[in-house]
């Protein structure tokens, strides 16, 4: 528990940075001092227990799950303080009945840090918010992004006998890739190239804001956006989400998600000059082939009329440009479980919304902040299908599973279909749940919303269909389907399989 102590101790300062926002909006000061004193007290206890012993791979199984729940714990802090109204110093905001809920406060809480982007705050809820609830919020997804033990292995080189047990645990996909001889070396590669992409994208968006493009893209936004898009998180301050700014920030928006979904570790090898790695990178391709064909499809779907133009009149041009733009932001924010919208694509028609749901299965790149099952494992999910189907018909032919020319090892292979399976059973037990808990409180879910809430929680993409649509939320679930949510949302960030070590696994050391 002394490893939890740490995170929690270094999360404590990370609350600095809502309190600036507080202290130049004069609002909510007092809640993160507060929050602040109480975060670093619990870190500090906790790290005065016994050190944590030699970590093997089912002991930073445990400690990297018990990390992220103990995080999205302390971020409820803020939450309930402000929920409750605890009294303020200077302006400070008026008590916030959605938050005073612990469970809606730890909902909050999971969907910033696994970066899912779901929400209970309404769009009428946003604007009673602060400004510096609003940044910590976008802050827990910006520190979730890249993982939370991965920073912690950055900037603690004593983490580093154990980082490669602990990233291996965290690390977004099948395989983490070692960067450099040393894993904290690795460790803070990733992080800044991770810092230097939120950093640009801040600085571009700012920079329409300066230049006219973008009214009302201030710092504050800019900043707030920056904390959103890279981590995948894709929950925005304003309630009409990235539709609230221009069609340019809108198109510049893109080709930053789709760099979230992107593998980091390539990005490594770009800037030491070794381009071909990231254009021969058989999950690149795929990742990037997968989104331009479903830009098409969408954008086909929107031009004959699966989605009402938003802008630009009737003229053919505009409704072209329209139609490719919002399939082409939607595409690539769903895919990689991004969940920012600029047009309510839950009143689209049922081919686009049945489409849009099929895309939310595919997930990122391995090593990237995308979440979903991943598009390697899909990769090799099809190929070893391929197989079986091929050596049914030719039994006595030995044909082993190949990526980028490399034969894939058969326990990576069975791995790989059982976190498949894994996924997609407990995704449909899910939706059955969520259903039928609906319907128990009285509260009118279709079969596509609840499919939804499910793929959309465990995916950690944010927004469904329906009433879950980009400009809605999940207030109106019961207690014990938020709880199940905020479970979906704990298991998809660790992908399932140290989650569920911790119940049928067992830690008996003996």
């Amino acid at each position: 528990m002394s490893l939890v102590g740490t995170v929690i101790k270094y999360l404590s300062l990370t609350m600095v940075v809502p309190l600036v926002v507080a202290l130049i909006y004069r609002e909510d000061i007092l809640i993160f001092l507060l929050s602040i004193a109480l975060t670093a007290a619990l870190g500090l206890a906790l790290e005065q227990l016994d050190s944590d012993p030699d970590v093997g791979p089912r002991e930073a199984l445990l400690l990297v799950s018990v990390a992220w729940m103990a995080a999205a714990l302390v971020g409820t802090i803020p939450y309930l303080l402000a929920g409750n109204g605890v009294p303020f110093v200077f302006l400070a905001s008026a008590p916030e009945s959605t938050l005073a809920n612990p469970v809606n406060a730890l909902f909050e809480s999971m969907s910033g840090f696994t970066t899912t982007g779901a929400t209970v705050l309404g769009a009428i809820s946003l604007d009673r918010h602060s400004h510096a609830i609003m940044m910590w919020r976008q802050l827990t997804q910006w520190l979730g992004g890249m993982g939370i033990i991965v920073l912690m292995i950055a900037i603690l080189p004593e983490l580093a006998v154990n980082g490669a047990q602990l990233m291996q645990s965290e690390a977004p996909g099948p395989e983490l890739q070692k960067l450099t001889p040393k894993i904290v070396e690795t460790a803070r590669a990733l992080w800044l190239i991770y810092f230097g992409f939120t950093l640009l994208y801040i600085l571009i968006l700012y920079g329409l804001h300066l230049g006219g493009f973008a009214p009302n893209m201030g710092l504050y936004n800019a900043i707030a956006h920056g904390f959103t898009t890279l981590p995948t998180g894709g929950f925005s301050p304003e309630a009409d989400s990235i539709a609230a700014f221009s069609a340019v920030v809108q198109w510049v928006v893109i080709p930053f998600v789709m760099i979230a979904g992107v593998n980091f570790a390539l990005f490594w090898h770009v800037i030491r000059g070794e381009v071909r790695v990231l254009i021969e990178d058989t999950e690149f391709r795929a990742y990037a082939g997968a989104t331009a064909v479903a830009i098409a499809i969408l954008s086909f779907l929107l031009f004959r009329g699966g989605a009402p133009v938003l802008e630009l009149g009737g003229a053919t041009r505009g409704v072209t440009e329209n139609s490719l733009r919002q399939a082409a932001f939607q595409i690539t924010s769903l895919l990689n479980s991004t969940g920012y919208a600029t047009s309510d694509f839950a009143q689209w028609d049922t081919h686009a919304q049945v489409f849009l749901l099929f895309v939310m299965f595919i997930g990122g790149s391995a090593g990237s902040t995308g979440g979903g099952v991943k598009v390697v494992r899909w990769l090799v999910v099809f190929k070893s299908v391929h197989r079986e189907l091929f050596t049914t018909s030719n039994p006595n032919t030995v044909r082993p599973v190949r990526l980028a020319g490399q034969v894939v090892d058969e326990e990576a292979i069975r791995g790989i279909m059982a976190f498949t399976l894994l996924y997609l059973l407990l995704f449909g037990a899910s939706a059955v749940f969520i259903g039928l808990d609906s319907a128990r409180i009285g509260y009118e879910l279709s079969v596509l919303e609840a499919v939804s809430a499910s793929l959309a929680t465990l995916g950690n993409i944010g927004p469904g269909f329906g009433s879950l649509g980009p400009f809605g939320s999940y207030l109106q679930f019961s207690a014990p389907s938020k709880l199940l949510m905020i479970f979906l949302m704990w298991f998809g960030r660790l992908e399932i399989v140290p989650v569920l070590a911790l119940v049928v696994g067992g830690f008996d050391r003996s």
